[in-house]
């Protein structure tokens, strides 16, 4: 009986998924908040400079979504120990997800509210 219960058990084991290694930590409301508005004024400022029509919609962004950007992202190594590289990475990521999904009109109403409130 106690090698059928062991079976049994190691049979629903095998059914359960493995657990997800992250090879990076997970960001805090605040710090994902930082990391997308960063990914929008890069998006922003880059068609801005390339005479993207969508993008002189909105302010000017630099030099202060530059700086923003900058600070955000000094900021999140700092608080969360990850490599310039990582951070990088995840920005450009963001960056990927707000074209992909269509998602930088959306953002950007609630990310010039950060930037004004930041101070920069």
């Amino acid at each position: 009986m106690i090698s059928l219960l062991s079976a049994a058990t190691l049979l629903v084991a095998s059914f359960q998924p493995a657990p997800v290694e992250s090879s990076q930590p997970q960001l805090s409301e605040e710090h994902s908040a930082m990391l997308r508005c960063s990914a929008a004024f890069a998006l922003v400022s880059y068609g801005q400079a390339n005479g993207d029509e969508a993008m002189r919609a909105w302010p000017i962004i630099d030099p202060r979504g530059r700086e923003f950007f900058v600070r955000s992202l000094a900021k999140i190594i700092d608080d969360t120990g990850m490599t310039r590289e990582q951070v990088s990475q995840m920005a450009e990521a963001e960056a990927q997800r707000l074209i992909d999904q269509n998602l930088l009109d959306g953002v950007m109403p609630g990310c010039l509210l950060m930037l004004d409130a930041s101070g920069v």
